[in-house]
C-alpha cells in the first residue's frame, strides 16, 4: 500500500493539465460536436480512469488504516506489545495519506480535466457511464481536505485511538531526536508524521494538552522539535510549515507552545553560519576517509581484516551516511523556506515589481553569501558521496563481515546467559523466545546446533565453557555473509518485545539481567542502521538526492497554463552556477561541476521515481541549454584569467612596483584553480560522457582567434605606431596560449591561429604586411618627418596629406589586456612610442612581417620610388634646368663673401622664386628620402632580429663560445671537451650520421639558411641604392651630355649637382617674417632631414659627390666666408651697391652662413652613412679600367671681369 500511494503521489504531483489541449465545442449548435466530444472522452478516459483508481485508493488506506488502528486499540490488544517498526509504519502511511490529500488539494489540473471530462460526457448522454460514480469522484476531488477530515472522523470513532496515536508521535518523536533515519525524507517524515497524528488527535474531549497531562505526550518536547525544523519539503517543491497542522486543532492553546508560536523572518537553518561547522565536519571526515583508502591500498593484499578494522569501516560509512542526511536536510529546509517566503522589491531592490512568485522564491531570494555557503554545501555532499562511492565495495564487504561478526557474538553468547536462566527458572515463554532469536540468525555453518536435540542444548548450556565443540568454536569464523531483512526484522522485533517497556504485563525484562537487557538494548541501537549499510549504494543515493531543487510542478500549477516551463535564469541549479561563472571566487571555481549534477538528480528521480518521460525531456532541454552557457561561460572565464595572469607576467615589474608606489593599483587575479576543471575528461551528465577539456579548447580556440582577430583589427584602424601595441597583445596572447595549453590538448597550434586572423592562411601577405605597406606608402613616406640625429620619424605639422583609415571596432577588455587597470597600465606603456616610429617600432615591424612581407614592402617602396624619380622628380628637375643660367661659375675670392651672396643671389633668382621649390618638389624629395631612410631603419633591424637568432641556434650549430685558457694548446684541448660534450645536440650532425637522405638535405638546407642569411641581409639597402641607381642611368636628365673637353662640366649647369647646389643655396635662405605668419618655418621641420638625404643619394649614386663638393654654391661661399679676402665687398652707398640692392632683396649674412654650416654638417653624416652603405658597389666602379685623356693647354690671360 504504501508503495502504492506513493506511486499515485508522483502521479498527482507530475500531472499536467489535459483539458487545455483538446478542442472544445464553441455551441451546441456545431456540427461535429459530437465527435469532438468522444474524442475528448476517448482521450481523457485513461486520466480520468487513474482518478477514480486514485479515489478508490484513498477510501481503501483510510479504511485499512482505521482498521488497524481499531485493532491495536482495543481493550485486550493493548496489553500486547507493538513493536518501533510496526509504529513506524503506521507514521509512513499517516504521512502518505497527508501528502495525497495536499497533492489532491493543490493540482487544479486534475480537476479542470475531469471537468472537461465530465461535460464531454453528459453532453453525449452516454448511458454507459455511472454518474454516481461520477458525482461521488467530483464532490472527491472539489472537497479540500477531503482525505484527511475523512482520516479524522473515522479514527475519532475509535475508543483508545489516542494511546495509538501517542505511541506514533512518541516513537517519531525518539527516532528524530536519536537521529534515528539516513535521509531528509526520513527526517521529515518524523516531523510530518508528529503534527498530523496531533491534527488527527484533536477534538473536543482529547487534545494534546490532556494528552500530555496525563504524561502520554510531552508538549515542550515536541514544542523543540517543531521549532528546529519550522518548515519541511512536502513533495517535489512543495512545503508547508508542520506546526500549522497544530494551529488549525480546536484545542490549539498558543501559551503551551512558547518556542513554534513564534514567528521568524529568518530560516531556521542559517546556512551561511552552518557551512562553517560543515567545512570542519567535512574535513575531519575525508581525512578519516583518506587514511582507511591508503590502508586499502597498502594492505590490500594481507588476508581479511580483523574485527576492529570492519568495525571501524562500518562505524565510519555510518557516520559518512549521517553526516550527508544532515548537510543535504540543510540544504533542502533552507530552499523549502525561501520557497514558502519569497522576498519582494522592499527586502532586495533588485528584485523588479513584474517579477513572478517564482521568481521572487528563486532568482532574488538569496543574498550571495547564501549562494556560496549552498554552493560549498552541495559541493561537499557530491564530494563524500563519489568519495564512498568509490570505496563502496571495499566498504560493503567489511561492513558484511562486522553485521555477520557482531550479530553472531551476540546471538552465540550474549543470548546463552540469558537462555540458561530462563530455563533453569523455567519460564518458558522467555526461553521459546530467546530459542526462536537464536534459530532464527545463528549461522550453523559446521552443524552444531540443533535445537531438537535436547542433549546437544542441554550440552552447550552446561558446559558451554569447558566443551571445544560448544558454539563458541564458531566466533572464530569470520564470514561475509549478512541476515536478510526478514531475519533482521524478526530478531530485532523478537529483542524488543522482550525488554521494551509499551509491553506493560507481558513485558519479560524484569527476568532478565541488567547487564543483558544493555546489551539487548545496545544491540537494538546499534542494528537499527544495518539495513541502511547492506545496501549502501541505495542509501547514499537516497541521503544525498537533491532533485527537489530543480522540480518546480507546484509553481508551474500556479501559473495557470501562463507558463509551460520557467526560463533557466529561475531555475536554482543554473542560479548557483551562474553565481560561480559571474563573481569568479576561487574557492567556489572546484563546486562549479557539482551543481550541474543537480540535474542528474532530478533526470534520475524522473525516469525511477516518477516514471516520467516528459520530466526527462524537460530537464534535459534545460541541461541543453545551461550547458551551452555554462561551456560559453566557462571557457571565457578561463581565457580572461589566463590572458590576466600572461598580461601580469609581462608586466614591467619596475612599472608595477611605481604604480603602486603612488598609489595605482594594477590588479592581478587571485590564484584559481581551473586546472582541476579542465582535467575533467569524463563528465557524467544525463548519462552522457563529456569531454571537457575539448569543449573547453573548442571555445578558447575561438577566443584566441578573436583576440587576435580584434588586435589586428585595432592596429589597422591606427598608425603604424599602434605596431607595438599590437606585438604586446600577440606576446600576451602567445604566453597565454602556451599556458592554456598545458591544460587544455585540443588548442589550436598559435601560429596557426595569428595565420587565420592575419588572413595568410592561402595569401602571401597578411593583413599586419597589407596594413604596414599601407601606412607605410600612404602616411610616413608623405606625412613624416625623418630626424638624421634620433633616427626617427616624427609626424609634420605641415602640410598634410589626408589618410583614411576604419573605425576601431568596440572590443571587450578580455580581448585586449584582460581588464580596465590591465589595459590602462600597457595603454599608457604603449603611449611612449605613439608620437614617432623609429628602432623598436621596425624591429617589431621585421619580426611580425617575416622575409615574406618584408619582401613584399621592398617592392612596394622601389616601384613608389622609381613612380616618384620618374615622375614628379623628372618634371621638377627638367623645370629647374630651364630656371638656373647655363653657365654659373665659381667666383673668385677676391670678391669677398658679400658680393659672392650677391652674385648667386642674382644667378638664381628665378631658382629661388620657383613657385613648387618649397612645396611640390621638396614633397617629392621627401617621400623618396622617407622611403631610403626607412630601408635602411629595416635593414638596421633585420640585422637585430637575425643576430638574435643566430646566438638562439649557436647551441645547436655547433657555435661553441672559447673558453678561458692559458694557452694554445689548453684552448684547443678545452674545446675539444666542449665539441664532445655538445655533439649530441648538434642537430644538422646528428641527422647527417642517423637520417634519411631526405632528411640529410634538409638539415643541411637549413643549418646554411640560419647560419648565412644574416650575411644576404647585410647588403639589402645597397641592393636598394642599385636599383635606384639603375632607375637614374636610364635617364640623361640626370647626368646631362657628354662634356665638349671630354672630362667633365665645369661652369656649365648641366649635371644634376648643379640643381642640387642651387637648391640648396636656396633652402639656406633665412625665412623672412611676414606680419601674418609670424615667421615661416624652416624646410626642416616641414620636411624633415629625407629632402637632404634624397639629394645627396642621388648625388652619390650619379657619381657625382666629388664635383658636388667642389662646385657647390654654398660651399664656395663658405670657403669665401672663412678666407676673409682682403678685397672688401661694394660699401654702402656705391654705385654697384645701389644696383644690387636694386635686383636682389637684402639677405644677412651671418644667418645664411650659420645655415650653410649646418646643412653641410648633416651632409657630411649623410655622406658618412653612405660611404658605408655603397662601400662595395664603388669599389666595384674603381676596379674598372681607367680612361686616359690628353693634357689641356693653359694660356695665360687676364681674368674676366666679374658677370653682372
Amino acid at each position: 500500500m504504501l508503495e502504492r500511494g506513493f506511486n499515485y503521489a508522483g502521479n498527482l504531483y507530475t500531472w499536467r493539465c489535459c483539458s487545455r489541449a483538446v478542442p472544445m465545442a464553441k455551441s451546441n449548435d456545431q456540427p461535429n460536436r459530437g465527435e469532438i466530444n468522444e474524442t475528448v472522452v476517448h482521450v481523457l478516459q485513461p486520466e480520468v480512469n487513474k482518478l477514480y483508481e486514485f479515489m478508490y485508493f484513498t477510501n481503501d488506506a483510510v479504511g485499512m488504516l482505521c482498521n488497524e488502528i481499531k485493532r491495536l486499540s482495543h481493550p485486550q490488544k493493548r496489553k500486547d506489545f507493538v513493536s518501533e517498526a510496526y509504529l513506524l509504519i503506521l507514521g509512513k502511511f499517516l504521512n502518505m495519506l497527508a501528502i495525497l490529500d495536499e497533492l489532491k488539494n493543490m493540482k487544479a489540473s486534475i480537476k479542470n480535466d475531469f471537468s472537461t471530462y465530465r461535460r464531454a460526457v453528459q453532453s453525449n448522454q452516454c448511458a454507459a457511464f455511472d454518474m454516481q460514480q461520477m458525482n461521488n469522484l467530483s464532490i472527491f476531488l472539489a472537497t479540500q481536505n477531503n482525505i484527511k477530515e475523512k482520516l479524522r472522523s473515522d479514527i475519532q470513532q475509535i475508543d483508545g485511538y489516542e494511546e495509538i496515536m501517542s505511541d506514533v508521535i512518541n516513537n517519531c518523536a525518539h527516532f528524530y531526536e536519536n537521529r534515528y533515519y539516513v535521509s531528509p525524507d526520513e527526517k521529515h517524515m518524523f516531523v510530518k508524521v508528529i503534527a498530523f497524528s496531533l491534527y488527527l488527535i484533536d477534538n473536543e474531549t482529547i487534545n494534546a494538552i490532556k494528552l500530555d497531562q496525563k504524561k502520554k505526550i510531552s508538549i515542550a518536547r515536541l514544542d523543540r522539535i517543531f521549532k528546529s525544523v519550522e518548515v519541511v519539503p512536502l513533495y517535489g517543491d512543495m512545503q508547508f510549515q508542520p506546526f500549522s497542522f497544530i494551529k488549525r486543532t480546536p484545542g490549539y492553546d498558543s501559551s503551551k507552545w512558547p518556542l513554534s508560536n513564534t514567528d521568524d523572518e529568518n530560516c531556521h537553518v542559517n546556512i551561511v553560519e552552518k557551512v562553517k561547522t560543515i567545512r570542519i565536519h567535512h574535513d575531519e571526515y575525508v581525512a578519516h576517509l583518506a587514511r582507511i583508502k591508503n590502508e586499502f591500498s597498502v594492505y590490500d593484499n594481507e588476508g581479511p581484516r580483523t574485527d576492529g578494522e570492519n568495525r571501524e569501516i562500518a562505524a565510519l560509512s555510518l557516520a559518512g551516511i549521517q553526516l550527508l542526511c544532515s548537510w543535504t536536510s540543510d540544504v533542502v529546509e533552507t530552499v523549502s523556506w525561501k520557497l514558502l517566503n519569497p522576498t519582494n522589491p522592499r527586502r532586495n531592490p533588485e528584485c523588479p515589481d513584474s517579477a513572478e512568485s517564482y521568481e521572487r522564491a528563486t532568482r532574488y531570494n538569496y543574498s550571495p553569501a547564501e549562494k556560496a555557503a549552498l554552493i560549498e554545501t552541495i559541493a561537499m555532499i557530491k564530494g563524500v558521496q563519489a568519495l564512498i562511492g568509490k570505496m563502496e565495495a571495499e566498504f560493503s564487504m567489511a561492513i558484511r563481515r562486522h553485521i555477520y561478526a557482531e550479530l553472531q557474538e551476540f546471538i552465540q553468547h550474549t543470548l546463552v546467559d540469558p537462555l540458561y536462566k530462563a530455563t533453569k527458572n523455567k519460564k518458558d515463554l522467555l526461553m521459546g523466545i530467546l530459542t526462536s532469536i537464536i534459530e532464527t540468525s545463528i549461522d550453523d555453518m559446521h552443524g552444531q546446533y540443533s535445537s531438537r536435540s535436547s542433549d546437544i542444548t542441554s550440552l552447550k548450556l552446561r558446559k558451554k565453557k569447558a566443551d571445544t565443540n560448544s558454539v563458541a568454536d564458531l566466533r572464530a569464523v569470520r564470514r561475509a555473509v549478512s541476515p536478510s531483512t526478514t531475519q533482521l526484522y524478526m530478531a530485532r522485533t523478537m529483542i524488543e518485545s522482550l525488554i521494551s517497556e509499551r509491553a506493560g504485563k507481558k513485558s519479560h525484562r524484569k527476568d532478565i539481567d541488567q547487564k543483558h537487557t544493555e546489551k539487548m538494548s545496545s544491540f537494538l541501537r546499534l542494528s537499527y542502521h544495518w539495513t541502511a549499510l547492506l545496501n549502501l549504494s541505495r542509501t547514499l543515493e537516497a541521503c544525498c538526492d537533491l532533485s527537489q531543487l530543480w522540480f518546480r510542478e507546484f509553481y508551474l500549477e500556479m501559473t495557470m497554463g501562463a507558463r509551460i516551463q520557467f526560463p533557466i535564469e529561475m531555475s536554482i541549479p543554473w542560479i548557483l552556477t551562474d553565481h560561480i561563472l559571474s563573481t569568479q571566487e576561487p574557492a567556489l571555481i572546484e563546486c562549479l561541476l557539482y551543481q550541474l549534477d543537480l540535474y542528474n538528480d532530478a533526470a534520475n528521480y524522473s525516469l525511477k521515481r516518477f516514471k516520467k518521460k516528459f520530466l526527462y525531456d524537460e530537464c534535459e532541454a534545460e541541461v541543453n541549454l545551461c550547458f551551452d552557457q555554462f561551456i560559453f561561460k566557462l571557457s571565457d572565464a578561463v581565457f580572461t584569467y589566463y590572458k590576466q595572469i600572461a598580461a601580469c607576467m609581462l608586466l614591467d615589474k619596475g612599472f608595477k612596483q611605481e604604480c603602486q608606489r603612488i598609489g595605482i593599483n594594477i590588479r592581478t587575479p587571485p590564484a584559481t584553480r581551473y586546472e582541476i576543471l579542465l582535467r575533467q575528461r569524463h563528465f557524467q551528465l544525463l548519462g552522457r560522457q563529456i569531454d571537457l577539456n575539448k569543449l573547453v579548447a573548442q571555445r578558447v580556440n575561438v577566443s584566441l582567434l578573436r583576440s587576435l582577430d580584434t588586435a589586428i583589427s585595432r592596429f589597422e584602424s591606427e598608425g603604424l605606431f599602434y605596431i607595438i601595441t599590437l606585438d604586446q597583445l600577440i606576446d600576451i596572447n602567445r604566453l597565454c596560449h602556451r599556458l592554456l595549453s598545458k591544460d587544455l590538448f585540443s588548442l589550436a597550434d598559435f601560429d596557426n591561429l595569428l595565420a587565420e586572423a592575419s588572413n595568410q592562411v592561402f595569401a602571401n601577405n597578411g593583413r599586419i604586411t597589407l596594413h604596414a605597406c599601407h601606412e607605410i606608402l600612404g602616411d610616413i613616406v608623405p606625412n613624416f618627418c625623418f630626424n638624421l640625429t634620433t633616427r626617427r620619424f616624427i609626424r609634420s605639422s605641415h602640410l598634410q596629406t589626408p589618410h583614411q583609415r576604419q573605425r576601431p571596432p568596440p572590443v571587450n577588455y578580455s580581448y585586449e589586456f584582460g581588464s580596465r587597470s590591465l589595459n590602462a597600465a600597457f595603454s599608457n606603456l604603449c603611449l611612449m612610442y605613439s608620437k614617432f616610429i623609429g628602432a623598436p617600432h621596425l624591429q617589431v615591424l621585421t619580426k611580425l612581417m617575416g622575409y615574406r612581407g618584408i619582401e613584399t614592402l621592398y617592392s612596394g617602396l622601389l616601384s613608389a620610388i622609381e613612380s616618384l624619380i620618374n615622375g614628379q622628380l623628372n618634371t621638377h628637375v627638367r623645370g629647374l634646368f630651364n630656371l638656373v643660367p647655363k653657365v654659373c661659375k665659381l667666383p673668385r675670392y677676391d670678391y669677398g663673401s658679400e658680393a659672392v651672396l650677391q652674385y648667386y643671389l642674382h644667378h638664381l633668382k628665378d631658382v629661388i622664386a620657383y613657385p613648387a621649390l618649397k612645396k611640390e618638389f621638396c614633397q617629392v624629395l621627401r617621400e623618396i628620402g622617407n622611403i631610403l631612410f626607412f630601408l635602411m631603419q629595416l635593414e638596421t633591424a633585420l640585422t637585430k632580429e637575425e643576430t638574435c637568432d643566430l646566438l638562439a641556434a649557436a647551441t645547436y650549430t655547433n657555435v661553441i663560445p672559447k673558453p678561458a685558457a692559458k694557452g694554445l694548446n689548453d684552448l684547443e684541448s678545452k674545446m675539444l671537451l666542449l665539441q664532445q660534450k655538445y655533439s649530441r645536440i648538434q642537430i644538422a650532425a646528428v641527422i647527417q650520421e642517423i637520417g634519411t637522405e631526405k632528411q640529410k638535405k634538409l638539415a643541411s638546407d637549413n643549418n646554411i639558411l640560419t647560419t648565412e642569411r644574416i650575411c644576404i641581409a647585410l647588403n639589402m639597402f645597397e641592393k636598394v641604392l642599385l636599383n635606384v641607381k639603375h632607375i637614374l642611368i636610364s635617364d640623361t636628365i640626370w647626368k646631362g651630355s657628354f662634356p665638349p673637353n671630354g672630362v667633365m662640366w665645369v661652369d656649365e649647369c648641366v649635371e644634376f649637382h648643379r640643381i642640387w647646389s642651387a637648391v640648396q643655396f636656396a633652402f639656406c635662405l633665412p625665412q623672412l617674417a611676414t606680419p601674418s605668419q609670424g615667421g615661416l618655418p624652416l624646410i626642416e621641420e616641414i620636411f624633415g632631414d629625407g629632402v637632404h638625404f634624397a639629394g645627396c643619394v642621388l648625388i652619390r649614386l650619379l657619381g657625382q659627390w666629388r664635383r658636388f663638393e667642389v662646385f657647390d654654391f654654398t660651399n664656395h661661399l663658405l670657403r669665401v666666408y672663412r678666407a676673409q679676402p682682403t678685397k672688401a665687398s661694394p660699401t654702402k652707398g656705391s654705385k654697384d651697391s645701389k644696383h644690387l640692392s636694386q635686383q636682389t632683396p637684402s639677405v644677412p649674412l651671418v644667418p645664411l652662413i650659420e645655415r650653410i654650416r649646418r646643412i653641410q654638417l648633416v651632409n657630411n653624416q649623410i655622406n658618412s652613412i653612405l660611404g658605408n652603405c655603397m662601400q662595395q658597389i664603388e669599389e666595384q666602379e674603381e676596379t674598372m679600367p681607367p680612361r686616359e685623356f690628353v693634357p689641356p693647354n693653359f694660356y695665360k690671360h687676364q681674368a674676366p671681369p666679374m658677370d653682372n
